[in-house]
């Protein structure tokens, strides 16, 4: 589930990344090569980058697990948070970035010309494109650390859900869990 979770946040990521730099498309322009988004990928240096963001995913995951399992269990020893933080490192050493990049191939291919490819290649190649990828991994860390707090909250508010529906008892009608506070009307 987590490893999903990681997978589709890297791949929103950098899909984010390249859509905000979406050129007007030509019509009847020839389709992208497999080479050709390799190359864009190069010049985003996007393995690093998918790995910076991995890295900080990771802290990110670690520290919302140690305050769950703080507030949830207690009684939670040090020894069982660390064995947490080995199997998120573990998961996290074992991503198989190399595929997840091929995996991306189709999709740009479907999504872009060669000449959208061609004009993120460019942008991505100029100074303006390298500091942005520059600052890509410092702008994701500080939006999860601002955004903690709100994902720390929804996270108990599913927990909390999560524990009511596995102590139900199962003679008694099943009424709907209740609405988190961010989902509740004003």
């Amino acid at each position: 589930m987590k490893r999903r979770f990681v997978s589709l946040a890297l791949i929103l990521f950098v899909s984010s990344v390249v859509f905000a730099q979406l050129p007007v498309p030509v019509p009847g322009d020839a389709a992208a090569s497999k080479q050709d988004i390799q190359q864009l990928f190069e010049v985003m240096q996007i393995h690093q980058q998918m790995r910076q963001v991995m890295d900080a995913m990771m802290k990110q995951q670690s520290a919302m697990i140690h305050e769950t399992l703080k507030n949830r269990y207690p009684q939670t020893s040090a020894e069982r948070i660390a064995r947490a933080d080995q199997l998120i490192a573990e998961t996290m050493k074992d991503m198989p970035m190399d595929a997840i990049l091929d995996d991306m191939i189709p999709i740009y291919q479907k999504h872009f010309s060669k000449t959208d490819i061609d004009a993120m290649t460019t942008f991505y190649a100029s100074p303006t494109g390298h500091k942005m990828m520059q600052e890509m991994p410092a702008l994701t860390s500080e939006a999860m650390q601002a955004s903690y707090a709100r994902m720390q909250k929804q996270m108990d508010a599913m927990m909390q859900r999560a524990e009511q529906i596995v102590k139900e008892d199962p003679q008694k009608p099943k009424t709907p869990p209740a609405t988190p506070p961010s989902l509740q009307k004003n």
